[in-house]
């Protein structure tokens, strides 16, 4: 799909799902799905927010969970941004979310150059599009960037790992950068002496760049109302 374009689901399909189950994000060609998804977690990926940066709503909104199925209006493979613009769209439509935004100081993981200075590579091609990828076995895993900003990466980083804090970019980096990450998701399971470490060694080790707890003020959402979706 061309970047400059911006897509809405044609049709989508969305039931309850087993809050047990397991869930992710699924795209192929121009259909996208969610699955096992609550509302909250479904506004923290529309939005690149955390679940912390979430204020008020009902109870069902963290709780209950669905498959989105549903099918881009316009052809081709949606990048991330187009995505996220979906699902904002869906979620005022089919959800009839409302919200407004405030700053609040709340606590965050500030990302900040470690002493030594950033171990980043300039992008190969700083105007291609972002890309991020990830591969593993066990609790290892790899994740390459390409023409990834700090943003970026703070973004997804947070939607993977993070639901007590946001990640806030104070590093002053603005450039785009091409890098590897490799970790443990648990250091518990690291008694390898060959295995990765785990992820705030990680980054510090191989990006030279630091996670610290710190206070900060941060964007939040706060929800005016929100339904559950009508039947399909």
């Amino acid at each position: 799909m061309a970047a400059d374009e911006h897509p809405s689901f044609a049709v989508a399909t969305i039931k309850p799902r087993d809050p047990n189950g397991r869930g992710g994000l699924a795209v192929a060609g121009d259909e996208v799905g969610f699955y096992s998804v609550s509302v909250l977690e479904l506004i923290t990926f529309a939005y690149s927010g955390n679940r912390a940066q979430l204020v008020g709503g009902p109870d069902w909104i963290r709780e209950a969970r669905y498959d989105i199925d549903g099918k881009a209006d316009i052809e081709g493979k949606p990048n991330l941004a187009q995505q996220k613009e979906m699902a904002q769209k869906l979620l005022a439509d089919r959800f009839q979310l409302k919200f407004h935004r405030g700053i609040r100081e709340q606590p965050v993981y500030a990302i900040r150059v470690a002493k030594g200075g950033p171990k980043l590579a300039p992008a190969a091609d700083p105007s291609g599009e972002t890309e991020e990828d990830a591969a593993g076995h066990g609790v290892e895993t790899t994740r390459t960037y390409t023409s990834a900003s700090i943003a970026y990466f703070a973004s997804m980083t947070q939607m993977l790992f993070f639901v007590d804090r946001p990640l806030v970019d104070q590093t002053g980096l603005t450039g785009r950068y091409d890098f590897k990450l490799r970790y443990t998701y648990d250091e518990a399971h690291a008694t390898d002496p060959n295995a990765p470490p785990g992820l705030f060694t990680a980054v510090q080790e191989q990006l030279g760049l630091k996670l610290e707890p710190t206070k900060a003020p941060v964007e939040v959402f706060a929800i005016d109302s929100v339904e559950r979706p009508g039947e399909n």
